[in-house]
């Protein structure tokens, strides 16, 4: 049987009823999920485990295993559209892959243009999965080949360019980002050691050895960030907001959308294919490159609606990415994919290069019903835009508790700890003191992503090349990363010297 004839077997496997009502019912608890700050895709589908195992008990262990991974792949794909919401409206990332929307969507939403905004990043997030389906059908087993060549020293010059590359979200000064990215790698060496056990500036408290919780920090830095911004400058609070006219994105909207789309949904799925770099590596490098293209970057930051198109559909091809080493190597893409392995393993299928010979029920049903998950998605959310979009109308004394409301439910739900709310609230003042001294914060949480895989990724080079830094320089595709890293550090600094050598010539 060919590709095609198995395809058609997974959409007939998707289009039994109940298969249906688990890829709506995943879809809905994702975008769900998304939003609210603090459960995410990981969380989300760890704790409806349990519930698809008990949902899926009478049916046949083929088609149990299918209906239960369908429920669980939608809350996941669910989630990345989910967490673009509140990051527009409210400035609260859902989840760490929409921490760059909110750079964006944001100030289009203070603007009066979320409808546009929640709009591209549905539509977005459309043709993202769409795309990233079409190419997991038809490159699934030539691109994990390339993928499996990625070693730790590969991967630990793939996150130094991405730490280099958010000099792209400097502001105005390339210094202040290079210190919070620094600051935020420090952030991430908080806790016990994974390798030696040994406790690292923990400082005796015992809260610390478990490191600090990026969703603290984000949330804290972003939307409490906000509420005090709003609280402490009276103008601020006093401003009226302005009207939500249009709903949906206008012609010259979608225009200027569909390039950013479009390379946001090929790189996100590319970033998607290799194990531990991510969605949210995907969302800031697809940022990143449209501000570098961009013929007027001066205006990302302040309601660039490619600021919203290119990192929400790369943030949803990388999802989809993801589960390319998953299902034909048996490779986990992420945290959320490693969860997903965990579910298929429960009902005895092992996921990697047997799973589409000896289960391709489960294999093609799960990409089938990916697609109808996509339009099903898309259908939901649409029409919400309109509901979506009156949040921001709502008074500023009636929004800011239910923001202070979500973020401190969002914390306390995942860390139960007093202290993290106690960081939280830190974070706010912080948050507030560093945006009104343009000190960029996505540097920082970046920093604080990244810096584990950083490290673990250098360690285990170093130890297979016992101790020999050689090993970043002598494989080729490590060298290449880190010349351009080195390119990307350094060609900014030189342009902006010449340019003051060419004034001084010209005073002269």
């Amino acid at each position: 049987m060919g590709t095609l004839d198995y395809l058609l077997q997974g959409f007939q496997s998707a289009f039994i009823w109940y298969n249906i009502l688990f890829a709506f019912a995943g879809v809905l608890i994702g975008t769900a999920v998304g939003v609210l700050p603090g459960i995410g895709p990981m969380s989300g589908v760890a704790l409806l485990i349990p519930v698809t195992a008990s949902m899926t008990g009478g049916l046949p262990p083929e088609q149990a295993a299918t209906s239960a991974i369908i429920l669980l792949a939608g809350v996941y794909y669910g989630a990345m559209y989910g967490g673009s919401t509140t990051s527009i409206l409210l400035n609260t990332p859902g989840e760490s892959s929409s921490v760059v929307t909110t750079l964006d969507g944001y100030q289009m939403a203070k603007n009066g243009r979320a409808g546009s905004a929640l709009s591209i990043a549905a539509i977005g997030s459309f043709f993202a999965g769409i795309v990233t389906l079409i190419a997991l059908i038809l490159l699934a087993k030539p691109l994990s080949s390339v993928a499996i060549k990625f070693g730790p020293a590969e991967y630990f010059s793939l996150m130094l360019l991405g730490i280099a590359a958010v000099s792209g979200l400097a502001g105005k000064s390339v210094t202040k980002a290079l210190i919070m990215t620094i600051t935020g790698l420090l952030l991430a060496t908080i806790g016990v050691d994974n390798v030696s056990g040994v406790a690292r500036f923990t400082f005796d408290f015992p809260w610390l050895y478990q490191g600090i919780e990026f969703l603290t920090i984000a949330v804290g830095l972003f939307a409490l960030g906000e509420v005090f911004k709003t609280v402490l400058e009276k103008e601020e609070e006093d401003a009226e907001i302005a009207k939500i006219n249009n709903i949906l994105p206008s012609k010259d909207e979608l225009k200027e959308s569909a390039g950013p789309i479009a390379r946001g949904s090929f790189l996100g799925f590319f970033i998607g294919i290799l194990p531990g770099a991510g969605a949210t590596l995907a969302s800031f490098f697809s940022y990143i490159m449209e501000k570098k293209i961009s013929k007027n970057p001066s205006k990302f930051g302040k309601g660039a609606i490619a600021g919203v198109a290119a990192p929400e559909s790369a943030n949803n091809a990388a999802s989809g990415g993801a589960m390319i080493p998953l299902l034909t190597l048996g490779i986990p893409g992420s945290g959320t994919t490693a969860i997903l392995m965990g579910a298929l393993m429960m009902y005895n299928i092992q996921p990697g290069p047997l799973l589409f010979e000896d289960h391709p029920q489960v294999a093609w049903g799960l990409i089938a019903s990916m697609f109808i998950g996509n339009v099903m998605l898309l259908a939901l959310n649409m029409p919400l835009v309109k509901v979506f979009a009156k949040i921001i109308q709502t008074p500023k004394k009636y929004l800011i508790p239910i923001i202070v409301a979500i973020s401190i439910f969002g914390v306390y739900a995942v860390q139960v700890s007093v202290y993290d709310l106690l960081l939280l609230l830190a974070c706010g003042v912080l948050g507030y003191f560093l945006t009104k001294n343009d000190y960029p914060i996505a540097p920082l949480v970046l920093g604080l992503v990244l810096g584990p895989m950083i490290e673990n990724n250098m360690r285990r080079a170093l130890t297979i090349s016992n101790g020999e830094y050689s090993i970043f320089f002598s494989r080729p595709l490590s060298i290449s990363f880190l010349i351009l890293t080195a390119l990307w550090l350094l060609i900014p600094v030189l342009m902006k010297k010449r340019g003051k050598d060419v004034i001084i010539n010209v005073e002269g």
